[in-house]
């Protein structure tokens, strides 16, 4: 029971960091939710100070505030022209950790918010702090925590998806359509607060950051729609939390640190055979390109030894090894193609130019 809600907690997670990750992502504005993950300490210890205790909901009130006001400060430095957004980004967020790192070392280094715990929090415990109304066991407080949070996600995405469509990709035709894209984008960033809020006391900034940007990275390696974009940002992170939890128990290990790996390895994995911009895929055209552009080089060989019936031994395979300075395997790619592109003929061991062939030939001499 302990490790299924574990992993509950984990999907819920990731499910509500993965919807408003995706339109961050898209507007180049990943390292944001890392911003309002780390800021919003800042509120939390205000209000703090404010009401005496951690358990009031008026901390998260805070904490959202002050993640709107991380983002409203670094729109007002990149309106200014003075600072480019990252530059922005990395200027508001430390100072506003640092100030909160400091005001718990001074004045409230005797409560459970240490920067060890603000950082790397423990998903682990979820099980244990229950909500309790009335004597009765509703079971834990973080699930319906971020249960909520990410049933309100999924209402915000369901009901202006067209509308943050339409503003992430071009804004101007949003502002045409009578859409506010401004207020979308303040919408969509109380999202992200409210989920770092969330998510801040039982998983901490770190698993926050990684689960809002991994899995939409990763989805956004696989494919061109935002639709299945989001369908396969959720279905990652939650796969993310379910293994790196078991992987965890197995090796007694962080649970968060588990998750987060599994997260960075469906990343590399999808860095290296998405279909668009994979390594393996970008080796094969690599690959391909070369064996075309070789196969057109032979075509020109060929037409210029194709009125030669006395030098028959230049339309050889040992003649076009030997000339073009390619290996032997490589010349044997290279006929295949040209073979299969019907830009030439075999005849025993020699090699001619169909009428295709000539005139791609002539086509690539031309064009030199």
């Amino acid at each position: 029971m302990i490790i299924a809600t574990i992993v509950i907690m984990g999907c819920l997670v990731s499910i509500s960091a993965a919807l408003p990750g995706c339109f961050l992502l898209l507007r180049r504005m990943a390292m944001m939710s890392d911003a309002i993950s780390h800021s919003i300490l800042l509120g939390i210890v205000l209000m703090f100070f404010a009401v005496k205790t951690i358990h009031s909901p008026l901390l998260i009130l805070a904490a959202t505030l002050t993640g709107l006001v991380t983002v409203t400060f670094t729109e007002y430095l990149v309106a200014s022209n003075h600072l480019k957004k990252d530059a922005a980004i990395g200027l508001i967020f430390p100072l506003f950790f640092a100030i909160a790192i400091i005001l718990i070392n001074m004045y409230a280094s005797s409560i459970h918010l240490d920067q060890d715990s603000v950082i790397l929090g423990e998903i682990a415990l979820t099980p244990f702090e229950r909500l309790i109304i009335y004597n009765h066991d509703m079971g834990p407080l973080g699930l319906w925590t971020m249960g909520t949070i990410t049933l309100i996600n999924c209402i915000f995405i369901g009901l202006f998806y067209k509308e943050l469509k339409i503003s992430t990709f071009d804004p101007q035709l949003s502002t045409s359509m009578g859409f506010n894209a401004k207020w979308l984008h303040y919408a969509l960033m109380s999202c992200v607060s409210i989920t770092c809020v969330g998510a801040f006391n039982s998983v901490g900034t770190i698993l926050i950051v990684a689960l809002m940007i991994t899995p939409p990275a990763t989805a956004y390696l696989l494919t061109h729609r935002l639709a299945h974009m989001i369908i396969y940002s959720v279905l990652i992170g939650c796969l993310s939390a379910l293994i790196g939890t078991l992987l965890a128990i197995s090796t007694d290990t962080s649970i968060s640190g588990s998750i987060c790996t599994i997260a960075g390895l469906f990343f590399f994995g999808a860095f290296l055979i998405s279909p668009r911009n994979g390594v393996i895929q970008r080796m094969y055209m690599h690959n391909q390109n070369t064996i075309e552009f070789c196969a057109i080089l032979l075509t020109i060989q060929l037409l210029h030894h194709q009125n030669d019936p006395h030098d028959m031994f230049e339309t050889t395979m040992r003649n076009v090894t030997e000339h073009m300075q390619w290996s032997e395997v490589f010349t044997k790619k290279v006929i295949a193609y040209a073979l299969d592109r019907d830009y030439i003929f075999a005849t025993l061991d020699h090699y001619g130019l169909t009428p295709f062939g000539v005139e791609i030939a002539k086509r690539a001499i031309k064009s030199s």
